[in-house]
């Protein structure tokens, strides 16, 4: 969907980035994430604390450290001590978390007409973006829904589709990667308006489709050349869970909430059982990569 707009796209510091996000006095949640320690730690504070050059500067030295930094994309109540989903003040955004053909993603995106033109893109790694909306007067399941199809119809990691996400906060170090010079996450601007429901008008894939990769004697749904079907992005996405330790029943559930229908809890199950055979078969640990996820406990796999 077309909005007009006389807006100049730029660049933004963190600090300028997490005001354009949210209100200086809301809550909103900072993640550090130690991976060669297998640390974890959140911090809840207002907006205009992190973007404080005091609080930035302490980041960027966590950063030196071998720390990465994410920031909540939704604002906290007051007296929050987690990042859960009854502790969501209100959605104030949308995203998605490309780390598979991001650039034909972003395009596809800019060329659509299904939904507006992103407010934020972020560069968080080599040949991988995510990308942000404003959005405004939509509840949770809403926004979960919209996340979904959004995911769904250009490539974003359905791992990445709860109210309660933390992405990546530019200017910092991606740390995840062994690179001979460090990546630092930017991001660009590209609108300042708040969108509604209404500018997004993807549809969400039919549940009754056949979601496993392996189930090749069943009709499937038509691809687009160079993009996953939802059944390999659900198998990428179990066996990377499994890898870094997340505990199978979990990842079960995951997958079978995220596709919305009872009768899909079959087939997550087969879909790890599967996965949990072929990363045994490569002989990968299962407590690799294993951190301590604070907050709903769910998904945080972060690019």
């Amino acid at each position: 969907m077309t909005i007009v707009s006389n807006f100049s796209p730029k660049s933004l510091s963190a600090s300028e980035y997490v005001l354009a996000l949210f209100e200086p006095p809301d809550n909103v949640a900072i993640l550090l994430r130690h991976r060669e320690r297998h640390q974890t730690l959140q911090h809840i504070t207002t907006a205009e604390t992190v973007a404080n050059p005091e609080f930035q500067s302490w980041l960027a030295e966590r950063n030196r450290s071998g720390v990465d930094v994410f920031l909540g994309m939704n604002p906290l109540k007051d007296g929050a001590t987690n990042r859960t989903k009854s502790n969501i003040k209100e959605i104030r955004h949308v995203y998605l978390d490309l780390d598979e053909n991001a650039p034909a993603s972003i395009q596809a995106i800019r060329d659509s007409a299904d939904v507006p033109a992103p407010n934020f893109v972020l560069d968080t790694s080599p040949g991988k973006q995510q990308v942000v909306w404003k959005i405004e007067g939509v509840d949770q399941d809403q926004a979960e829904a919209l996340l979904r199809s959004l995911a769904n119809q250009f490539g974003g990691d359905p791992a990445a589709t709860d109210s309660t996400r933390v992405l990546r906060m530019p200017g910092f170090a991606n740390r995840k990667y062994t690179l001979e010079e460090d990546f630092v996450v930017r991001v660009r601007q590209e609108s300042d308006h708040a969108y509604h429901l209404r500018d997004f008008t993807v549809q969400e894939g039919s549940p009754d489709a056949p979601r496993h990769v392996e189930d090749a004697h069943m009709p499937s749904r038509a691809v687009a050349p160079g993009r996953k079907t939802q059944s390999e992005h659900d198998w990428s996405y179990a066996k990377r869970a499994l890898a870094r330790g997340d505990d199978p029943e979990t990842v079960i559930q995951r997958i079978a909430d995220y596709r919305g229908n009872e009768k899909h809890s079959g087939y997550a199950r087969r879909t790890v059982e599967k996965a949990q055979s072929e990363l045994q078969r490569q002989a990968i640990p299962s407590g690799q990569e294993a951190v301590n996820v604070l907050g709903d406990g769910e998904p945080s796999r972060e690019e």
